[in-house]
C-alpha cells in the first residue's frame, strides 16, 4: 500500500481552501449574470441607449387631428390637388391607408389582359375571380350565346397604348375607381365552319374601354373586382 507524503497532504490542502476562498469571492451563478462583452456591439448599443433616454420616444407619433405628412403624395402625384379625381382618391386612402393609386392602376392593366382574353377563350373559371356577379353573369351569357351557334373568337393581345385613372369615389364603405384603357388587339370571330364572321384574323385593331373596379375596404380581401364596363367610340 502506498502512503502519501506530507508535501501531497499540503498541497492538496492548500488546493481545497483556495478553491473555497474563490467560490466566496467570485460567487455563484444566478442567471442574471451580464452576457460576455461583444466588442462589436458595444457601440451600436450604446448609440441606441442614448437615443432612448428616459422621457424620449424612439418612434414618434403624431398627435390627435395633426394631419400626416405627405400622407397624400402618391395620390398628388398621379392626380391634380383640388380636382373631383383627386378628392375622390383621397377619400379610398383615407379609408384604405394601403391604397396606392399608381400600383393599382398597373394592376388594372393586367386584369384588363386577362379579362379580355379570358373572354374570348370562355374561360369562366378566371373571369369568376375577377368580376362582380353582375358582369360576371353577363359575360357568361355571351359565351354561351356563342358556344351556342358554334362560333369561335380568336384573339391576340398586342398591347396597352395608354392606361389612365378617369374617375374615384367611395360608396358607402366600397371603393369605386374607374380607368379608361386603350389597347390593341387582333381578334376574329369565326363561325362553326371556321369563316370570319366578324373582326379581322391579321389586323390590328385599336380598341377604347372606360372600366370601373370596386373595393370593399372593409374586406381582408385585397383584391379590386371589375363591375362596370363601357365602350368608348
Amino acid at each position: 500500500m502506498e502512503y502519501l507524503d506530507f508535501g501531497t497532504i499540503f498541497f492538496f490542502v492548500a488546493a481545497v481552501v483556495i478553491f473555497l476562498q474563490l467560490r466566496k469571492v467570485l460567487g455563484r451563478r444566478t442567471g442574471n449574470e451580464r452576457p460576455p462583452f461583444n466588442p462589436y456591439a458595444s457601440s451600436r448599443t450604446a448609440e441606441v441607449e442614448d437615443k432612448a433616454k428616459p422621457g424620449d420616444n424612439v418612434v414618434s407619433l403624431p398627435r390627435r387631428g395633426e394631419p400626416k405628412e405627405n400622407q397624400f403624395e402618391k395620390v398628388d402625384a398621379l392626380a391634380t390637388p383640388g380636382t373631383p379625381l383627386n378628392e375622390g382618391l383621397r377619400a379610398i386612402q383615407n379609408a384604405d391607408p394601403a391604397f396606392d393609386p399608381a400600383k393599382f392602376l398597373e394592376g388594372s392593366k393586367m386584369a384588363y389582359e386577362m379579362i379580355v382574353m379570358s373572354f374570348a377563350d370562355g374561360d369562366r373559371k378566371t373571369l369568376k375571380s375577377l368580376l362582380s356577379r353582375e358582369v360576371f353573369d353577363g359575360f357568361v351569357s355571351a359565351i354561351a350565346d356563342r358556344e351556342s351557334r358554334g362560333e369561335k373568337v380568336q384573339s391576340s393581345f398586342v398591347g396597352i397604348n395608354k392606361a389612365e385613372i378617369t374617375g374615384a369615389e367611395m360608396k358607402g364603405t366600397e371603393a369605386h375607381v374607374t380607368v379608361r384603357v386603350v389597347s390593341e388587339l387582333i381578334s376574329a370571330t369565326l363561325d362553326k365552319d371556321g369563316n370570319v364572321i366578324d373582326g379581322d384574323k391579321e389586323a390590328v385593331a385599336e380598341v377604347k374601354d372606360v372600366w370601373t373596379y370596386a373595393r370593399d375596404t372593409r374586406s381582408k380581401d385585397p383584391n379590386w373586382k371589375l363591375v362596370a364596363t363601357e365602350a368608348e367610340d
